[in-house]
């Protein structure tokens, strides 16, 4: 399935297509079922797609985004648009590395883009506030989920789908810098304790706390 953040990064594709012209591609990493995937972005507005094929690729953020930036080298582009995250292993990196092997700015976490005279202007929300940049194009930017409200697809466009062009190529596979050695739950915790009720149970609580949990 399409991990919601990209479905963000690529409504506010389509919408800049809509507002500027141009047309939307699709780039995804990933084995043959996959080609499902791709169909409903091509439903909900992209032009076509590029399917770097493989079953099996190392589960490792730098080996994705080496992969997705050799993918892009021959591929024409202003804007590249990443979720924000991956929703499986909630890693936060494959956008920014792509820019980064491919020499452009990157500008994450975004809520409002817009596009004009080769120049981009992105808002960003922080602690407390928003912060805005202005970079030249072409640049990359990962969607947060208040950048677009994805729309549905209708039976006409599913079926105009299948009509897109879908370019396989086989991925560039690199040795992963990243290895998961282990992945448990956290031990269990130890059952709580009624110590009493109401105002009466106040000193002994403060106690607990200071002599047993060490918590103050």
């Amino acid at each position: 399935m399409i991990n919601p953040y990209e479905e963000y990064a690529l409504e506010a594709g389509v919408q800049l297509k809509e507002k500027n012209g141009g047309e939307v591609t699709i780039v995804t990493l990933g084995p043959e079922k996959s080609a499902q995937v791709i169909l409903k972005g091509l439903a909900l507005g992209a032009d076509k797609a590029i399917h770097l094929k493989s079953e099996k690729f190392p589960d490792d953020p730098a080996a994705v985004a080496r992969a997705l930036a050799e993918g892009l080298k021959t591929v024409e582009f202003d804007v590249l648009l990443f979720g924000k995250k991956g929703v499986d292993d909630d890693n936060q990196q494959v956008g920014q590395m792509v820019a980064e092997l491919l020499g452009i700015p990157c500008v994450t976490q975004v809520v409002k883009l817009e596009v004009a005279d080769a120049k981009a202007v992105a808002h960003r929300e922080v602690e407390g506030g928003s912060l805005v940049v202005e970079t030249t194009l072409p640049a990359a930017f990962t969607a947060e989920k208040d950048l677009a409200i994805p729309r549905y697809a209708s039976l006409r466009e599913l079926v105009a789908a299948r009509k897109k062009p879908i370019v396989a190529k086989e991925p560039q596979q690199s040795a992963p810098t990243l290895e998961v050695l282990a992945a448990q739950y956290p031990p269990p915790r130890s059952p709580g304790k009624v110590i009493g009720k109401g105002v009466e149970a106040v000193p002994l609580l403060v106690k607990l706390l200071h002599e047993e949990a060490k918590v103050i």
